[in-house]
């Protein structure tokens, strides 16, 4: 009886999935965009404002922090945890390896367990805007 309740369950919640109801199978619904990639000579093209810097402290204090610590120096709880590697962008050294178009490739494309930042959470003056405040931990 458990069985036939479950079954049944489960046939209602398949049928009823966006997926099924558009006929796209999973790889037709959500295609994966190409990677944006600048070149590596390329240096950031944005002039940082107040407004600029606040935005991207924001956004840094959403998606970034968790991981790469509210100072920048990756020293967090998810990282221990997750027995990661991530920069310590507080030390100018690792500021200085970096040139702007790897670390805006970084955030753009993502970097090992890295999630990319999408296009559509953030357009590009927002993640030049982002180097610019990750420099900003080293100073």
């Amino acid at each position: 009886m458990l069985k036939n309740f479950l079954f049944v369950c489960a046939s209602i919640l398949f049928a009823t999935s966006p997926l099924t109801m558009t006929g796209l199978t999973p790889q037709e619904a959500a295609p994966v965009p190409a990677p944006v990639q600048v070149a590596a000579n390329v240096t950031n093209p944005v002039k940082p404002t107040a407004e600029s810097q606040a935005k991207a402290k924001r956004l840094y204090g959403q998606d970034c922090a968790m991981c790469h610590g509210d100072n920048g120096n990756g020293k967090t709880e998810i990282v221990s945890d997750m027995k990661l590697s991530v920069p310590d962008w507080s030390n100018a050294k690792t500021s200085a390896a970096k040139s702007d178009a790897d670390m805006f490739n970084a955030i753009r494309n993502g970097k090992d367990k890295m999630p990319p930042e999408a296009e559509g959470r953030a357009k590009d003056d927002d993640v030049w805007n982002l180097v610019i405040y990750l420099r900003s931990f080293s100073k």
